[in-house]
């Protein structure tokens, strides 16, 4: 009996020891009735984003969200088209306020990038040391950065001094997410050409050699990618050559041995994330065959040297061959509420398919619907018309009329379907444009309505119509 609530007590502290939740609350006048949802950053190397969880917003504009997470991270947070961040750590308590837009930011329909506000936030929080070290940075830069060419040696002095302060600073804090961010800021900060600054090889040495990879937190990835940036014009003859026979053999062994050859890649670790990182960059620059990129991440989705790659391996080969112009469209699968039969929409239909992601509850979507009504009378016998929406949100009786009025094919689709992810929808209205064979024309394809250049999808269909046309 003993040992079973030991087993129980041992189980629980590390059920809880990797796992604690995180409460948000706030308010969101400009939101009211919509969703609030709340993403995590899968990888910093692909940037894709996993939904965590959502909510609706009250009608006194209140909301509130429970998640558990493992680690202090960096979270998105989407209301309608507009998305703001924050930072999150283990048993975090945050009050906040999302605005329509931000003050001088003028009011886009495809969505705003908004700086979400705080109320209270407590010192001892990862937002309000990284809110007071950016200001620390932005007050240097502002008063330093015009000397930089004018007094070198000035700059490069009070660089140092800037940064031996901060080193003094932040030497006692107990936050390894915030130490990594500081390191790595101040990193960044060395790349300014100064008269002290390092060589490649030195900030190799200083800033990557000895740490350990974080692959959840922003300011170590992004230096990481910046410094490993378009590697392959840097490497030696003789490793270029490695490399190429590595890729047109399809091997990842042969590529990882080659890789080795440079200096800054001795870590067996850094150089396999690098060698991923590497088969992205070149795969649209074709100096190699696409194919045998996507067969060397195909395998390194399955197998890799550490674990952890095996994602970001996925979800770059997802990255580089989803939605691109001549990619194969994925097939929509899902499930009619309430139904336990699928339901499955081929993309490959011998005609050109018009997909239309909408929210039916907002106004403008509803009057895009009018336009987009005047294009399928037209162009019907040429092009397939489907539309798309989030079943998930609750429907107002208005806008279930609407859809109902739809004269094509109309599908409500829960928010768990791989669609959305899929098809990149992050705002609304969005639309994919397919061919005849079920490859990807463009995604996002043009709307009804005039982007900034005054073009509209109507010329592609009128196009299509006449290549259909000449073919009878």
């Amino acid at each position: 009996m003993y040992k079973f609530l030991s087993y129980i007590s041992i189980n629980l502290f590390i059920f809880f020891s990797f796992s604690q939740s995180v409460s948000i609350k706030g308010i969101a006048p400009s939101y009211v009735g919509s969703t609030i949802k709340v993403y995590s950053i899968s990888d910093y190397l692909s940037q894709f984003e996993n939904l965590i969880t959502s909510s609706k917003i009250k009608r006194d504009s209140t909301f509130s969200l429970t998640f558990d997470i493992k680690e202090t991270q960096k979270i998105i947070i989407q209301c309608k088209n507009n998305k703001g961040f924050i930072y999150v750590q283990k048993g975090g308590l945050y009050n906040i306020f999302l605005p329509r837009k931000d003050k001088y930011d003028p009011y886009r329909k495809t969505g705003n990038n908004i700086e979400i506000s705080f109320i209270e936030l407590d010192s001892s929080d990862i937002n309000y040391k990284i809110l007071g070290f950016q200001r620390w940075i932005d007050h240097f830069i502002g008063n330093n950065f015009y000397i930089k060419n004018v007094e070198p040696e000035k700059f490069a002095k009070n660089l140092d001094r800037f940064k031996l302060n901060v080193e003094r600073a932040y030497q006692n804090d107990n936050s390894n997410y915030f130490k990594t961010h500081v390191k790595f800021s101040i990193a960044s900060l060395d790349n300014i050409q100064t008269l002290s600054e390092r060589s490649r090889y030195e900030k190799h040495d200083f800033y990557i050699k000895h740490s350990p990879i974080e692959y959840n937190n922003e300011a170590y990835m992004c230096y990481i990618s910046d410094f490993y940036q378009n590697m392959t014009p840097i490497l030696s003859e003789n490793v270029y050559k490695k490399l190429d026979a590595g890729i047109m053999k399809g091997s990842p062994t042969l590529i990882m041995k080659a890789l080795g050859g440079d200096y800054t890649l001795i870590n067996l670790r850094i150089r396999e994330l690098i060698m991923i990182n590497l088969l992205s960059e070149e795969y649209n620059k074709n100096n190699f065959p696409k194919k045998n990129i996507e067969t060397i991440l195909d395998s390194l989705s399955n197998k890799c040297l550490f674990k952890a790659h095996e994602k970001i391996a996925k979800n770059i080969k997802n990255r580089i061959t989803q939605l691109l112009p001549g990619s194969k469209a994925k097939e929509i699968i899902f499930k009619e509420l309430g139904k336990t039969s699928e339901v499955k929409i081929q993309t490959s239909q011998g005609k050109y398919m018009y997909i239309h992601f909408f929210n039916p509850e907002n106004e403008e979507n509803k009057k895009e619907i009018l336009i987009l009504n005047d294009l399928f009378l037209k162009y019907k016998d040429y092009v397939k018309f489907i539309s798309i929406y989030n079943r998930d949100n609750s429907i107002s009786k208005n806008s279930q009329e609407i859809i109902q009025k739809i004269p094509w094919n109309v599908y409500g689709i829960s928010e768990s379907n791989t669609i959305w992810k899929d098809y990149q929808i992050k705002n609304y209205p969005q639309y994919t444009l397919i061919d005849e064979t079920g490859h990807i024309v463009a995604s996002p394809a043009l709307s009804p309505k005039p982007n900034g250049n005054y073009e509209t999808i109507e010329k592609t269909f009128f196009y299509i119509q006449r290549l259909l046309n000449m073919r009878q």
